[in-house]
């Protein structure tokens, strides 16, 4: 989730998802932010989902819309957070991408007429930051949306998805919810929703006369998930369909927890981020309708198990008030 900010009153009612596993085949060892695990280099970063669509034409309309300094360097930057499986696998080199979001940004630059160029930026704040002083266009991600992060940008969702907890096998700490993590150790993505949340858990359990959470807060999703192999965490809480991309390469030694529950969060949605007001909102909109009833999103989705993360139509701020 994804794969996340401060949180909101509002994430409560949680939304049903049953993501299918996707298999490439990688070591989770820690490695620098934007890089892919070790054994994943060198391997197929795409699980064996190479399979090629024909390449769309190129859409005059949506070509003329875009900003003039995208139109004459014929490209747009993307900044991702590094590997955020199934949809952003990034590449040790810093600006290679797999993975559903990869795809997705072939198919907008053929759409577009431009080259989407991605960049890994140090973890989610630097890609916001990046992205507010112009470094970056945009981050087609998905990143949650939340009405905080509305406030200096501006997203445009093409993703369902909630939270749940990754656990070694068998669950031994019985981490079955957000209210059963008192007293637990548990690995988050720093800067994300999820760590909010769980930052407000501590705060609850306190107040109850409870053990504390303590909250472990990590850069990269292989981090946070080693922590939970090595024992250094009990579990990693974050979004459902990366974590089941992880519990599917631990071989049998994690399992998924706490899912159908809203473990703090409402409806979640995620997707694209962009300037506040930027022209490039009209133009994502209008691009990922017209990808979504030409069927290569449903395409996408379904190569990288994603069906149930759909959404029928893309919107914008979505997780902002009703």
């Amino acid at each position: 989730m994804n794969p996340l900010p401060p949180v909101h009153a509002a994430f409560r009612r949680p939304l049903r998802l049953t993501v299918a596993a996707v298999c490439a085949l990688a070591c989770l060892g820690l490695a620098a932010c934007g890089s892919n695990p070790p054994q994943a280099e060198g391997a197929r970063q795409d699980g064996g989902k190479s399979a090629e669509r024909p390449a769309l034409k190129q859409d005059p309309e949506l070509h003329a819309m875009l900003p003039a300094k995208i139109r004459a360097s014929k490209k747009l930057v993307s900044v991702n957070n590094g590997s955020f499986p199934p949809y952003e696998i990034a590449g040790s080199d810093g600006h290679s991408l797999t993975g559903a979001s990869a795809d997705l940004a072939t198919a907008l630059g053929q759409l577009l007429g431009v080259k989407v160029e991605h960049v890994t930026a140090d973890g989610l704040p630097s890609s916001l930051t990046g992205i507010k002083a112009g470094r970056y266009d945009l981050a087609l991600g998905p990143i949650g949306d939340f009405e905080d992060r509305q406030v200096s940008n501006d997203f445009v969702d093409w993703v369902r998805e909630y939270v749940v907890f990754a656990v070694q096998k068998g669950n031994p700490k019985k981490i079955e919810s957000l209210a059963s993590t008192c007293g637990r150790r548990i690995a988050v993505m720093a800067g994300g929703s999820a760590e909010g949340v769980i930052k407000q858990q501590a705060k609850d359990c306190a107040k109850a006369r409870k053990p504390a959470v303590q909250v472990q807060s990590y850069k990269d999703q292989p981090g946070s998930i080693l922590a939970v192999r090595s024992g250094r965490a009990d579990a990693f809480f974050s979004s459902q369909a990366p974590l089941t991309y992880f519990v599917q390469q631990a071989k049998g030694q994690l399992e998924l927890a706490g899912t159908g529950k809203g473990n703090g969060f409402d409806d979640l949605y995620q997707g694209a981020v962009i300037p506040k007001d930027s022209p490039l909102r009209k133009v994502l909109v209008k691009a990922l309708t017209k990808l979504m009833d030409n069927g290569t999103y449903a395409s996408v989705m379904k190569k990288w198990d994603l069906s149930d993360n759909m959404l029928d139509k893309p919107g914008v701020n979505l997780g902002g008030p009703a």
